[in-house]
């Protein structure tokens, strides 16, 4: 009896010291899955956006030029859209849509309108620049007192701007009025009529108000007048 008794005894402290041996390797935890990660290029991540707020306002679209475009309400992936070289976007389910001149944001606002007149009820339009062209996006003219009157090309890869232009034109000259400086621009479909801007060069570029800055167009003509001088 005693016996068995220590017999059970020296199987439990062997038992318990099998659990907690000094040194013994415990086995390793269950790997964690990791989640994958996203990567979305910019012109991806507007794509997926539900919101026509934050769709870029500031370059113009150009003949080319590559964008994705959906309607969050059709629950579809984004589509691939080229400007045309007469200047449009055939758009589904309304066709063709004057795209050149347009940002982004103008152009989804323009579509809005026959979608939900036809189609939806709400449209929130996405439309997000997936591709650049390389071809021209046409001519400005800058002339007046800056130190090199004449054309200048639009570029594709930025957007230009009054004081881009002026600064491409090799700045302004000695009697420059900077707070004053006339943009002209011919109004659309309208050979003879045109519009015109007062740009004010100073607060844009001694003060930062970049807001200011007007975005040009093609055939946008950029004048540059002369100050007074007080003798």
């Amino acid at each position: 009896m005693y016996q068995g008794s220590v017999r059970i005894l020296i199987l439990t402290v062997l038992s318990v010291a099998s659990l907690s041996w000094p040194g013994q390797a415990e086995p390793p935890p269950p790997p964690r899955a990791e989640k994958a990660p996203t990567t979305l290029s910019s012109s991806s991540t507007v794509a997926y956006t539900n919101s026509m707020d934050v769709l870029d306002d500031k370059r113009v679209l150009g003949i080319g030029d590559k964008v994705s475009f959906r309607v969050v309400e059709d629950h579809k992936e984004p589509v691939i859209l080229t400007v045309t070289d007469s200047g449009e976007m055939e758009v589904p389910l309304i066709g063709r849509v004057p795209a050149t001149s347009r940002t982004c944001k103008q152009l989804a606002y323009a579509i809005k309108g026959p979608l939900e007149k036809t189609y939806f009820y709400k449209a929130t339009v996405i439309v997000g620049l997936d591709m650049v062209s390389v071809k021209s996006r046409g001519r400005v003219y800058v002339t007046g007192q800056v130190k090199s009157q004449g054309p200048l090309d639009i570029p594709t890869d930025e957007v230009f701007t009054v004081s881009k232009a002026i600064m491409r034109a090799g700045g302004l000259a000695d009697f420059a009025q900077k707070k004053k400086v006339k943009l002209i621009r011919k109004v659309s479909g309208n050979r003879t009529d045109s519009e015109t801007f007062i740009v004010n060069l100073e607060e844009i570029m001694e003060k930062g108000r970049s807001d200011l800055d007007l975005v040009l167009k093609p055939d946008d003509t950029i004048v540059v007048p002369t100050r007074l001088i007080n003798l």
